[in-house]
């Protein structure tokens, strides 16, 4: 068991998070919630003992073992892959090196023996001698090939060191376990493993995640992050938000009443207080008034943006037409032959095992790209805006972030252009910042502002959700539902890509598979065809 008794963490004056009480039991995964900067991962840190809180402290049973997701990708670069994972039990990773030192003695004594004999003792306990068939099979389910097993960190390419880290957290089954956004950078498969993984884990899991789909998947409890303090309930992601939002809504509903019943009670009193039949009533309905009381409703730290974009124009019945397109890029082939109809009632997610042909397809659409060969035919009443993966380039100007967005605005008025940035969260003096400065989500708000402005009637997305806190993906969830348009769009957020999608195209291998389906059924047909 874990717990947190009494933990405050203040920095200056700001409260970041005060007496948090909790208790995290075996057999549960925690998920812990809130607006960015609000603290999870701060917290995290101080479940770790890597920060120290200003007050209380945090109690680990004895003799359990906590495990943590490194989230330096690049601190192991000296040991093999192997070596790495092993690295995740610190105990029985030092045995098993002060063993070899031993027994590589020229001169070994009898004194060394019998150092070697309690090390020996020690390391059955551990179960050390399945230590690293164990890691190896963690690393083959996560799909890392054996030929990579024996290299070193600094000899495989960035999306392997994640898994190879992540192999580390979970090797040898951990008391307690902190997950700090362990979905990132993930491909599908890996994400389902790691799903299953936690599902079946028996011990303690706290995971701070984006991803709605997962949090609903693996969780037994959200602990939410909001108003200085942690409170935990049980149920996955779903079942907190609906039962925040109806208790919201029923206090703001009891407020309501209270409110009319105090206006009711104050029209009574003033005008009989004076009348000396009515003025025992009066005086009673005075005592009534100063009992009541009505619920205090803090400010949360959560803030929605307000994502809506409009076409100007309803989109004929000719879309688009992709026929045949190919792109080699330094020497690779990265489409080849892919073809595909739009439709005016399409809202696609296109899928790919490979993050550049996704991507290179977006840029060949939105004109940034020229194929080598195929064509694209466009509806004559079509208007299209992109949303890239990469935004930087879009704001390598030193400007404002009005002047920036009134660049794309048909409207240069600044009270007209600060009103969508008002929706998106740019209010008051936050709107004057230059672009240059703006961290990734503050990149992405700007560019869904630019779309929601645009008026197209066919917009492109690539992976959309990154760099967004939960209330701005759950914003653009439900813009990217209501949207009228077509659209097309990748994205690794499960229920956005469920949600949204009304067809795939996968363009896996090259090999284009269209299906008129939700993207869940899609999935389950790739299941039963393997």
């Amino acid at each position: 068991m874990l717990i947190s008794s009494g933990v405050t963490l203040r920095f200056g004056k700001r409260v970041l998070f005060e007496d948090v009480n909790i208790k995290f039991t075996k057999g549960n995964c925690y998920g812990l919630i809130g607006a960015n900067g609000a603290g999870k991962s701060t917290f995290l840190k101080i479940l770790s003992g890597e920060i120290e809180p200003n007050k209380g402290e945090v109690i680990l049973d004895k003799g359990e073992r906590l495990s943590v997701l490194k989230q330096d990708h690049y601190a192991f670069e000296g040991y093999t892959v192997l070596d790495t994972v092993m690295m995740g039990n610190s105990e029985l990773y030092k045995i098993m090196k002060e063993k070899d030192s031993i027994y590589a003695k020229p001169d070994f004594s009898e004194e060394d023996g019998m150092k070697a004999a309690k090390l020996e003792e020690r390391f059955a306990e551990l179960d050390g001698w399945n230590a690293e068939s164990d890691a190896a099979k963690m690393l083959n389910d996560l799909g890392i090939d054996v030929d990579l097993h024996y290299k070193y960190m600094s000899e495989i390419e960035a999306k392997d060191k994640v898994k190879v880290l992540l192999a580390q957290a979970l090797f040898g089954n951990p008391d307690v376990l902190l997950l700090d956004e362990p979905t990132n950078d993930l491909d599908i498969k890996t994400i389902n493993w790691l799903q299953d993984f936690l599902i079946d884990f028996e011990n303690t899991v706290i995971v701070v995640s984006h991803d709605r789909y997962f949090l609903n998947k693996v969780c037994t409890h959200i602990a939410d992050v909001d108003f200085g303090k942690i409170k935990v309930y049980p149920g996955n992601y779903d079942f907190w938000y609906e039962s925040s939002q109806l208790a919201l809504k029923q206090m703001r509903d009891a407020n309501k009443k209270k409110e009319e019943r105090i206006k009711e009670l104050q029209e009574f009193i003033a005008r009989f207080s004076a009348n000396a039949s009515k003025s025992k009533q009066a005086t009673s309905r005075k005592k009534s008034l100063e009992k009541i009381e009505l619920d205090e409703i803090k400010p949360s730290n959560r803030k929605y943006p307000y994502i809506d974009f409009k076409p100007d124009r309803e989109q004929g019945k000719e879309v688009l037409e992709i026929k045949n397109i190919s792109k080699t890029i330094n020497g690779e082939k990265i489409l080849d032959n892919i073809s595909f109809t739009v439709k005016r009632e399409d809202k696609i997610a296109l899928l790919s095992d490979n993050e550049i042909a996704k991507t290179t397809l977006f840029q060949i659409l939105a004109g940034e790209l020229e194929p080598d060969s195929g064509e694209l035919v466009w509806g004559t009443t079509i208007t299209k805006d992109y949303f890239p993966k990469d935004t930087n380039y879009l704001f390598e100007n030193k400007m404002s972030i009005v002047d920036w967005l009134r660049q794309y605005s048909k409207d240069p008025d600044e009270t007209y252009v600060r009103s969508f940035l008002g929706r998106m969260l740019f209010s008051g003096e936050e709107a004057l910042k230059d672009v240059d400065v703006l961290s990734g989500g503050e990149k992405v708000r700007c560019v869904l502002s630019k779309l929601m402005l645009s008026g197209a009637n066919f917009l492109m997305f690539d992976e959309p959700t990154n760099h967004l806190d939960m209330e701005s993906i759950t914003a653009l969830n439900e813009g990217m539902q209501k949207y009228k348009g077509i659209m097309l769009f990748t994205s690794h957020d499960h229920q956005l890509t469920q949600t949204v999608a009304n067809k795939i195209v996968d363009i896996s291998n090259n090999n284009v598979i269209i299906r008129e389906c939700s993207y869940d059924e899609y999935l389950q047909e790739q299941v039963e065809n393997n």
